[in-house]
């Protein structure tokens, strides 16, 4: 199998650490989506990575059924937990925190453009979906640890959820450490942060400047 992907893509992010901790080999093929030979439109119409591109040639996207179709590969470390109940709330975390992501990339895409082109309006508006979907998810791990549920995000166990968590913070960190500021205004998602980042999937993983 091979993963198409770019380095900072919180969503492919996402599927190197699933794939990493359930100790499944895929090739890892860095792209430039800009580029006139991307190979990605042929197997996504959409041009989006990330992209699995299974041994038969047929392909799978976007990250959330490649994190499925990855972690029912093997019976090792289930992230998606068997429970249907406890599998909801892990996907409901995982929608919050891709959702979150996505308003992330909408504003990085309007600063990219120049001043005079940006809306204000438009980047006010996603950069409030940022700071909401933070707030509601550093409240929700408050509940966890007045519970005694433990630091992760569903049920006192490493997740789906807490992978999905852990690359929308490192987008957020990466684009808006500047204005974000986690320790201060959301302790909580900086506590699971420093937790996450012990293991060597998110230290392989890393973002880069």
């Amino acid at each position: 199998m091979k993963l198409l992907y770019t380095i900072n893509s919180p969503y492919a992010r996402k599927v190197r650490i699933v794939a990493a901790e359930k100790h499944i080999e895929i090739t890892l093929e860095e792209v430039v989506l800009a580029a006139p030979d991307c190979p990605v439109k042929l197997y996504n119409p959409l041009g989006k990575v990330p992209v699995l591109i299974l041994d038969d040639g047929d392909s799978l996207y976007d990250s959330r059924v490649i994190v499925e179709y990855l972690d029912n590969r093997t019976p090792l470390a289930h992230l998606l937990p068997l429970d249907s109940s406890a599998k909801i709330k892990v996907r409901r975390w995982e929608a919050l925190a891709d959702g979150v992501c996505d308003a992330a990339v909408a504003v990085m895409l309007e600063q990219r453009k120049a001043e005079s082109m940006q809306d204000a309006s438009f980047i006010a508006r996603h950069m409030g979906k940022v700071s909401r979907g933070l707030q509601v998810l550093n409240d929700d791990l408050a509940k966890n640890i007045e519970t005694g549920k433990s630091k992760w995000c569903v049920n006192g166990a490493f997740s789906l959820a807490d992978i999905a968590v852990g690359c929308m913070l490192g987008y957020v960190n990466l684009r808006f450490g500047a204005v974000v500021n986690l320790v201060h205004d959301y302790p909580n998602l900086a506590a699971l942060q420093t937790a996450l980042l012990k293991r060597q999937s998110f230290i392989d993983s890393l973002p880069v400047a």
